[in-house]
């Protein structure tokens, strides 16, 4: 090892590839490398603890890697100046509680620096940068996807919903936009469940509990492996209608239970299915919902909308469908995302 004690200092607001490369190199060359995270509460900036995870998570399985954390109260990058510097450097070296032999920064910074005026007995070693910018990276996420380290990207991912009544394509909708937007998606935990009893219509209370948690432990799951954005078909207020139109024997904790999963649930659009496509009677579907198509839908609606969540509504051919999902989903990503996800 080249140094005993070594220091990396920064905000990591994201962590990028480039101070990854820069945390290892780092690692490499010191018998203990102390790793400080700078968190401005009072700055618009990714959750602390957000960021402490993702270096763990990058550098748990490296021996000689500690994380500090070093909190202040300015409203801006400006106003974190010399002023804060050398207290906080002050900070930091108690903390560590030995010589700091060497502070490694990145080619932004030079020998003229705060990093040379705090840390006066330690030697500078400065990396070359890479060309990622973090500033870059924060205005534009999707448009800088290979930036990102993997531990990162599940917090960047945008969820998009699918729901509508029996038969309207949620599934076959759901699954074409994942292949279009060359990323993964969430089926319908309910339909292999709620045959357990051949029957929908005998489903035991315990299969909606099952389904409720099951979907969201599934939607958690895949979020981790997905391109930019998750599709998920069906969410706990469908269940929750469909625990009403089935009789569930055990309403009332099941309705909790889907209220609470709903309460946490976020989705960056929800795409409402209308009943206007042809319905197909796959073996097990509702004839009653059939017969009174719309007035079902519209139960889906009002329960929607009493959750204080809103949709938009998709109908038509299913080309016209497709086409019209594929719009959407692009638009979330407008501002962010310059060039849109798909050139159309």
């Amino acid at each position: 090892m080249e140094y005993n004690v070594g220091m990396y200092g920064g905000s990591f607001n994201p962590l990028h590839m480039g101070h990854v490369d820069c945390i290892i190199r780092a690692a490499n060359m010191c018998r203990e490398l102390y790793i400080v995270l700078s968190i401005g509460r009072n700055r618009n900036e990714v959750d602390g603890r957000v960021r402490y995870r993702w270096i763990y998570r990058l550098t748990c399985h490296i021996g000689n890697v500690k994380i500090i954390t070093l909190e202040d109260d300015a409203s801006s990058k400006e106003e974190y100046n010399e002023n804060c510097w050398q207290s906080d450097a002050e900070k930091v070296k108690a903390a560590i509680g030995k010589p700091i032999d060497v502070v490694f920064c990145g080619s932004d910074y030079d020998e003229n620096s705060f990093w040379n005026k705090c840390y006066p007995d330690s030697k500078l070693h400065i990396f070359e940068r890479n060309g990622i910018s973090s500033t870059e990276l924060r205005k534009n996420p999707y448009a800088h996807w290979d930036w990102i380290p993997n531990v990162v990207k599940p917090y960047y991912v945008k969820k998009v919903l699918l729901m509508g009544g029996e038969s309207t394509g949620k599934s076959t909708l759901t699954i074409n936009l994942a292949n279009r937007f060359n990323t993964n998606y969430i089926e319908e935990a309910g339909r292999e469940i709620s045959e357990r009893s051949g029957t929908e219509m005998m489903m035991l209370s315990e299969d909606f509990t099952e389904i409720l948690l099951q979907h969201k432990l599934n939607e958690i799951k895949a979020v981790e492996q997905s391109n930019k954005v998750l599709f998920v078909d069906t969410d706990a207020l469908v269940t929750q209608f469909f625990m009403n139109f089935l009789e569930d024997p055990g309403i009332e904790k099941n309705k909790a239970l889907s209220d609470a999963i709903d309460s946490i649930n976020s989705y960056d659009l929800i795409l409402f299915l209308e009943p206007d496509a042809p319905f197909v009677q796959d073996g097990d579907r509702s004839e009653e919902i059939h017969a009174n198509r719309e007035k079902y839908s519209d139960q889906i609606k009002d329960l929607i909308r009493s959750h204080g969540k809103e949709f938009v509504s998709v109908s038509g051919t299913y080309e016209e469908r497709y086409e019209k999902a594929v719009h959407e989903v692009n638009s979330i990503f407008l501002g962010e995302y310059k060039n849109g996800i798909c050139s159309d």
